[in-house]
């Protein structure tokens, strides 16, 4: 699944301005709520807040995938977030984060929405994507980044003799 069946150029915020967890799932829900006109902020957040009672989506290097699946939505959606500042997230490994995909599916998504993690999870762990991200503020050249699918791939080895 490739991410641009997740993310529109709207979607993509260079510099969420948080200090906490519990700020950036009110962020996020607040700028989805904006582009899905049928779900409240409220909805948005209660469902991310809901899933993070299950365990920090925080899956460490700095990046969280907040997910969940409200009631009332046909499509999966996305929306990446880049914070001014790393924040303490309760990540997997402790560290702060900074770098944040909202994902949200259809109640009925299945594996739509396993595949639709497993792609951002791929596009978000590779090291030379990470640092090109982190090193973007723009965010036309942010949407282009995440969802050009060769800027995720790595680099091909080179043989040396």
């Amino acid at each position: 699944m490739p991410l641009t069946d997740l993310l529109t150029p709207e979607a993509v915020i260079p510099a969420l301005k948080c200090n906490s967890k519990k700020q950036a799932l009110q962020e996020l829900a607040a700028h989805a709520a904006t582009l899905l006109p049928e779900l409240t902020e409220r909805e948005i957040y209660e469902t991310l807040v809901q899933r993070e009672r299950l365990g920090s989506t925080g899956i460490g290097d700095g990046i969280a995938i907040p997910h969940g699946k409200p009631e009332k939505l046909d499509r999966v959606f996305g929306l990446f977030a880049r914070a001014e500042r790393p924040f303490d997230f309760d990540a997997l490994d402790g560290q702060p984060v900074d770098l944040m995909f909202l994902l949200l599916a259809p109640e009925n998504a299945g594996a739509d929405h396993l595949k639709a993690l497993a792609r951002v999870a791929r596009v978000l762990r590779e090291p030379t994507m990470l640092e090109r991200i982190r090193a973007t503020r723009d965010p036309d050249a942010l949407y282009a980044l995440l969802t050009d699918a060769n800027a995720a791939a790595p680099a091909p080895k080179v043989a040396t003799g």
